[in-house]
């Protein structure tokens, strides 16, 4: 077999950095999981706009392929260095939207896959089990406000899984990228979702990682859904056991997840701002921040609700990302008034 033949109108990371030289030293290794470098590039062959174009489908994949990897972490993150340690001590900030007026809602997101497991990608389906059984019994444990219940995609009435549809805490099988890679073998079997009581904390279990640790209000309390999140990870650190690379911080099925794997962002509602998009962009450019549309990546903004989040995640602290959008928040809601 030859270099991989990728589409011509591709522009993924993955044909930019994988040369024939590195793609010979790759082509015959294996992690310890069995996973090759042929299933990792598997859906940016496929899918020739693909943005990356490759996933792990273990901890040691980023050992492995680290010829590849490494370029297109730095060429994504302009960094490949994670060496700050976690910092989700609780915080004390105010609100930037007190009276409601932009913020329709504030969501952080965290990435974990098991130490010693392969990713979902690359999962069997007795391993995938275990996964979610020793997920489970760790939720089981949770204090607080954080109890709650698990909804199984197989086992949960269908009147349970309409309503928690209907508000938009589930997750659907994965997209035609994640089809190609893996992601959706054997769906939904051991896949579900866990919710606290107020529906404030959810937990997704088996879809692109392991865990989808999820703290989110419909309000601009950036400090409350912080400080929830904190609360969680602590006690499920405490309980269960990460994949983690001291360089690259947390591994992740998506390379460009890792290090925090933290997403914050808000949804918000600017209607000046969308007719004067070159100072929106501004503002985001000056805050590290990511626009994106209404529904996320690759959709229309609607009704001037934008999607903004942090686009750094390696190499800065939790605490850091989270005042970090705080700040370009409260920028831009200054600049809407002042418009």
């Amino acid at each position: 077999m030859g270099h991989p033949d990728f589409s011509k109108k591709s522009r993924s990371l993955i044909k930019k950095h994988l040369t024939e030289n590195i793609y010979e030293k790759l082509r015959h290794l294996s992690t310890l999981s069995g996973f090759t470098i042929d299933q990792a590039i598997r859906s940016g062959l496929k899918n020739p706009d693909s943005s990356i174009g490759i996933y792990a489908g273990d901890e040691d994949s980023y050992k492995k392929f680290n010829p590849v990897l490494d370029p297109i972490i730095l060429d994504y993150h302009k960094n490949t260095n994670h060496r700050v340690g976690s910092d989700f001590k609780p915080l004390a900030l105010p609100d930037p939207d007190p009276a409601g007026q932009y913020i329709r809602s504030t969501r952080i997101r965290l990435a974990r896959n098991l130490k010693g497991y392969s990713f979902p990608c690359n999962l069997s389906l007795n391993e995938r089990q275990k996964v979610e059984d020793k997920i489970i019994n760790a939720l089981d444990c949770l204090p607080g406000d954080l109890k709650g219940a698990y909804a199984s995609f197989e086992q949960a009435e269908a009147t349970h899984l309409y309503q928690l549809k209907k508000q938009n805490l589930l997750f659907k099988k994965g997209d035609r990228f994640q089809e190609a890679a893996g992601f959706n073998l054997d769906f939904p079997r051991h896949r579900g979702v866990f919710h606290s009581l107020d529906k404030q904390f959810l937990v997704w279990i088996n879809e692109e990682d392991h865990l989808r640790i999820i703290s989110m209000e419909k309000s601009s309390n950036f400090e409350s859904v912080f400080n929830r999140l904190g609360r969680a990870i602590d006690a499920l650190s405490e309980l269960l056991d990460f994949a983690h690379d001291s360089n690259h911080g947390f591994l992740t099925s998506c390379p460009t997840n890792i290090g925090t794997t933290m997403r914050a962002g808000v949804h918000i509602r600017l209607e000046k701002l969308e007719q004067k998009k070159e100072l929106l962009h501004k503002l985001a450019k000056q805050h590290n921040l990511q626009i994106r549309g209404t529904g996320g990546e690759k959709t229309q903004v609607k009704k001037a609700v934008f999607d903004i989040s942090n686009r750094q995640r390696l190499g800065i602290t939790e605490s850091r990302i989270i005042k970090t959008l705080h700040k370009g928040i409260t920028a831009m809601i200054h600049a809407e008034k002042s418009l």
